[in-house]
């Protein structure tokens, strides 16, 4: 069985807390319920990480090599527009990943509009809320399963 992992970086956790009008009502743990759900549904083994820190988080990618992971999706909320070293991170690697983002940072403020992560990634996902990481998994089904 393929193994999966999704990373949430800074504030996901705050998912129903949060910026409601941006981010919607929703909650992390209900966010994490449904990627469980879709992840079996698809047939993988899923695992979720979420770290408000940026050494955390590329120490978790790094980690994914060690564990044969699979696929990942990954949010790295803030870290998206300026963490050379998360991108470093992913690019290292080498495991399919999938950038997901709740909002449309295409939308949002002219700073949020750059990902220098995305270019690690096989794909960019934003602007569908909790679908975006849904959408992520079916992307990482699609590619492992060519």
């Amino acid at each position: 069985m393929k193994k999966i992992l999704v990373i949430h970086g800074p504030n996901i956790n705050f998912l129903g807390i949060r910026e409601k009008g941006v981010y919607g009502e929703l909650t992390f743990e209900f966010l994490n319920k449904v990627l469980d759900k879709t992840a079996k549904e698809k047939g993988f083994l899923i695992e979720t990480f979420q770290s408000n820190s940026e050494g955390a988080l590329i120490d978790r990618l790094q980690q994914a090599y060690f564990d044969k992971v699979d696929g990942i999706v990954i949010n790295p909320g803030a870290y998206t527009h300026y963490s050379y070293a998360l991108r470093d991170a992913i690019a290292s690697i080498q495991i399919p990943t999938v950038e997901v983002h709740l909002s449309n940072i295409h939308q949002r403020e002219d700073f949020r509009h750059q990902s220098v992560t995305a270019a690690a990634c096989i794909g960019q996902i934003a602007g569908f809320g909790i679908n975006s990481y849904v959408l992520g998994i079916h992307s990482l089904w699609e590619k492992l399963n060519k």
